[in-house]
């Protein structure tokens, strides 16, 4: 198993990674886009619309949905988050300035395709980036022992099959092969006077489920769940500054990505209206502490199985809630609206600069158009209204308070074809 996930990881890795960066745009270090017909929906009745070949990711069991035949869809979604600091009553060792935006442009890419085999089968795979992070701050900013780059990527390869079990009823399951590369670094101390950096990465495996009912031509009600993915990361940890021989040593480190849930309902109104709803939970309670240790000597005498840096989460699981409408203006054309409210899994607590989260209010438009018959082109814009997250963190050489005041956009464009 092992040895297959390696082998689409090396697929897959330079078409998904290649030069992108994650932000997140979701609860957590979840990325949200994840299709770009979604984007203008808020991304309600993502398990149920089976609108095109996304809903390969979504719920594999949507596919019966799908023309006959193969389906494949692009999508590219442009992210600007902002997050930016304003002090109020940090320790002046801390540091000095505010850190500028930890938020920056984005790029993610996604791709998806399914295919019939006889009157009830499909097959499908996805190749997505289900988590990420990139915040980055001045170097010498307040909160520098907190946070300065924390930088995290994932690629998945999720094939998936979808059984038609008769007219109203449907099942899918799939499997996923998912990589993850993370990169943190902050100030060490004053002692040390240099920067700690950890780089580590590893390829895990999970599973996902679907289910469709269509108790109705006109209706149809998806779940689907996503299983956690457990790493141990594995990798190094760099000191800069006077102390950098003595203090760098490889590492490792258990993390688990959370498992989600998803109810989700589509219903064709009348020719011109369609609604939609969603339901989503994610458990990001399996994140707790992460903790980093060492697997080889440093030469000041840390031994092997010593912690290099402990980062608390304690987070809790969450929901989102989503609904949306499409508004068929034409043959062609296809309006779409949406709403969500995506809940932060952080606390007032343990909230830290790497990632300012609260909570989430989404406004969303889009645009699909048909410039064939076999083709779909879709446009989507979402604004992120996000309350203002205090941060109050203590470190070795002080405490880091104030707020940050955050927000985001996302653009999305897809193309889907049908042959």
């Amino acid at each position: 198993m092992a040895t297959i996930g390696r082998k689409l990881m090396t697929l897959a890795g330079a078409a998904a990674l290649g030069g992108m960066a994650s932000n997140a745009v979701a609860g957590g270090f979840a990325i949200g886009t994840q299709s770009g017909s979604g984007t203008g929906n808020a991304f309600a009745g993502g398990a149920a619309a089976a609108d095109d070949a996304s809903v390969v990711w979504y719920n594999p069991a949507a596919m019966t949905v799908l023309p006959t035949g193969n389906n494949i869809s692009g999508a590219l979604h442009v992210l600007k988050p902002s997050f930016k600091f304003t002090n109020t009553n940090s320790t002046a060792a801390m540091g000095t300035g505010e850190g500028g935006d930890g938020g920056d442009w984005a790029y993610v890419p996604n791709g998806f395709y399914s295919t019939s085999f006889g009157p009830q089968w499909r097959f499908g795979v996805a190749l997505n980036a289900p988590f990420g992070l990139k915040t980055e701050y001045d170097p010498g900013w307040r909160g520098r022992a907190s946070a300065i780059l924390s930088d995290i990527k994932t690629v998945n390869v999720n094939p998936s099959v979808a059984y038609k079990v008769n007219d109203t009823f449907s099942i899918g399951a799939g499997v996923s092969f998912q990589k993850i590369d993370a990169e943190l670094s902050a100030f060490t101390g004053l002692a040390a006077a240099g920067n700690l950096t950890l780089n580590a990465d590893d390829i895990g495996y999970g599973f996902n489920l679907g289910a469709l009912f269509q108790p109705a031509p006109s209706t149809r009600i998806g779940v689907s769940y996503r299983s956690s993915i457990e790493y141990t990361l594995e990798g190094t940890a760099s000191f800069s500054g006077p102390l950098s021989a003595l203090l760098g040593s490889n590492v490792k480190a258990d993390l688990e990505v959370p498992a989600s849930a998803s109810l989700s309902v589509f219903h064709n109104l009348n020719p011109q209206w369609e609604l939609m709803a969603d339901l989503t939970w994610t458990g990001w309670s399996s994140l707790d502490r992460l903790v980093v240790l060492r697997t080889t000597a440093t030469g000041a005498g840390s031994a092997v199985g010593s912690t290099v840096t402990s980062l608390a989460f304690n987070w809790d699981d969450t929901f989102r809630y989503s609904a949306g409408a499409n508004y068929k203006l034409n043959s062609q054309t296809k309006i779409r609206f949406g709403v969500a409210l995506d809940k932060t899994p952080t606390n007032d607590v343990d909230r830290t600069p790497r990632l300012p989260d609260q909570d989430r209010t989404w406004l969303a438009f889009g645009v699909q158009w048909r410039p064939s018959k076999a083709g779909i082109l879709d446009f989507g814009y979402a604004h992120e209204f996000i309350k203002d997250a205090s941060i109050n963190q203590t470190t070795a050489i002080g405490t880091v308070v104030g707020t940050f005041k955050n927000k985001a956009d996302i653009f999305s464009v897809q193309y889907s074809h049908s042959f």
